[in-house]
């Protein structure tokens, strides 16, 4: 099987792919990448945290008009993650209004991006209907 990469340090990918958030010792706000201090609290510790791979649809957006090379339309959402809420493309389903409802189940799903001339795999995420 080819290397494959995740597109952002907060995916991780094995059998179980799964996102990490960084979570602040002192109040418990989540963030993604890397921080120096916390935006609620100015705290300067931090934890890794698993998110859960299953969440809901917290809103969303259907999206029609994007860059050239981008394939519209897509559903742009944000998916509360167990009280996380994480940005993400809805995969798997059709783009269409009465295809998706807000507080709707969906999970983590990875999604090949593409290739380098070696056959290293970008992989990214998105959510797919439970």
């Amino acid at each position: 099987m080819a290397e494959r990469i995740p597109l952002v340090d907060y995916l991780v990918l094995g059998d179980e792919p799964h996102i990490v958030a960084q979570e602040c010792v002192r109040c418990s706000a989540r963030f993604f990448d890397r921080r120096n201090a916390c935006a609620s609290c100015s705290g300067m510790e931090f934890r890794a945290v698993d998110l859960p791979r299953e969440g809901t649809v917290y809103t969303f957006s259907i999206v029609s008009l994007a860059p050239p090379g981008v394939p519209v339309p897509f559903v742009a959402a944000v998916v509360d993650c167990g009280g996380t809420k994480v940005r993400g493309v809805l995969v798997n389903i059709e783009p269409r209004p009465e295809n998706v409802t807000l507080g709707m189940k969906v999970r983590l799903a990875t999604v090949p991006l593409g290739a380098d001339t070696t056959g290293v795999e970008a992989v990214g995420y998105g959510f797919e209907p439970v």
